[in-house]
């Protein structure tokens, strides 16, 4: 058995995809399947503030993409959003606070249908919490899991809209978050009581650390319910991915 560290990529089946919006742009992305067996779930992920240094490699995403897949049976799908660029690659575009994001979920969406990915999970973080909560109920999503949600850009309409929705909401929310911490969010998200608030004692935004990671990942896992919680903290030697 081998610890299971920062830097451990479990076994994959890892595919570098593109995504084409509406309005004529081209996403670069990867898509992180478990090798040798169908998904139970999937997670589409939304990347935090591209202004800020936010792309589809932000490490708790990355992270995700890497360990999921053989821990939990998930389906990962990563994306730039337009304008954003990293190790991947550029995708089209620029950055539109926001606004034209709107079409990127829409591809990103129309993605997972065409390849038949099953219960669709919307997972954000930052600024990726913003656009699950404005455009996720347009979607046939099984819930959206909000990482560190600063509520810079949801109205309060756009939050309250999930309280009668189908779709479960999991607000993931840091102790020490720079902008929303957990009494805060209790009261940004009391028009939505169905909400599952999960406060987490010495969080930061960033979610900085193998420790934050972790717990991070389990209550993902928690959510979506395709794996006991806490997820392993070692592995099998076999199944680490030995191209990396």
């Amino acid at each position: 058995m081998i610890d299971i560290t920062s830097g451990t990529v479990l076994l994959a089946e890892r595919e570098n995809i593109e995504l084409r919006t509406a309005d004529g742009l081209t996403l670069v992305g990867e898509l992180a399947m478990p090798l040798g067996r169908p998904p139970k779930a999937t997670l589409v992920t939304l990347h935090p503030l591209p202004t800020a240094g936010g792309f589809m490699d932000s490490h708790v995403l990355r992270k995700a993409s890497w360990r999921l897949p053989e821990l939990a049976d998930l389906a990962v799908l990563r994306f730039n959003t337009r304008g954003t660029a990293s190790p991947r690659g550029t995708s089209e575009g620029s950055f539109e606070e926001g606004v034209g994001e709107r079409l990127d979920l829409d591809a990103a969406m129309r993605f997972v249908a065409e390849r038949g990915l099953p219960n669709p999970w919307l997972l954000g973080w930052s600024f990726g919490t913003e656009l699950a909560l404005k455009y996720g109920l347009q979607h046939p999503i099984a819930g959206a899991i909000l990482l560190s949600p600063p509520l810079h850009r949801a109205t309060d309409d756009e939050v309250a809209a999930w309280a009668g929705a189908v779709p479960e909401l999991v607000v993931i929310v840091p102790e020490l978050d720079d902008y929303l911490q957990p009494a805060e969010a209790a009261q940004r998200f009391a028009s939505v009581p169905r909400a599952k608030m999960i406060p987490v004692e010495g969080g930061r935004h960033l979610w900085v650390g193998e420790k934050q990671v972790r717990r991070v990942l389990d209550e993902i896992v928690a959510a979506v319910g395709t794996a006991a919680t806490p997820l392993p903290g070692e592995v099998a030697e076999e199944r680490v991915d030995p191209r990396r």
